[in-house]
């Protein structure tokens, strides 16, 4: 019996952009002419200006990530993460992953410390737990 090959998907096929970016070769084109964007390019985030306004900060939504942290947490933080994953898509219909979720819990606690400075809950929770150690 001859052995049988699966077909597998190539590395193009896996890796491939999420986000189209126009050609290097592509002639820049006037604002007034330009095509109307398709609905895959208007749902896509703009690019990030590089000197934007700290105070314009978000989340990075989902797209693919670059880069890594290890973060360690209690089971019973792991346990309560979960949970709220699951109460965000039960009662809110909001599905995300514990990873989106956590960027978001970030984002807020950063746009806090950012308007609120000494008075952030960030600061407040921080200078707390730092007391009696």
């Amino acid at each position: 019996m001859a052995a049988r090959r699966v077909k597998v998907p190539g590395a193009d096929d896996i890796f491939r952009a999420t986000i189209a970016a126009p050609a290097p070769s592509e002639p820049a084109t006037d604002p007034a002419t330009a095509p109307e964007p398709t609905p895959a390019a208007a749902k896509a985030p703009a690019a990030k200006p590089a000197g934007r306004p700290k105070s314009a900060r978000g989340t990075s939504g989902r797209v693919r990530h670059d880069e890594k942290m290890t973060v360690y947490v209690t089971s019973d933080e792991l346990l309560e993460l979960e949970h709220a994953r699951l109460t965000l898509r039960s009662k809110h219909g909001v599905a995300l992953d514990r990873g989106r979720l956590v960027r978001e819990a970030i984002a807020i606690a950063l746009a806090d410390l950012e308007a609120h400075g000494e008075q952030s809950i960030l600061v407040r929770r921080l200078a707390q737990s730092t007391d009696g150690e």
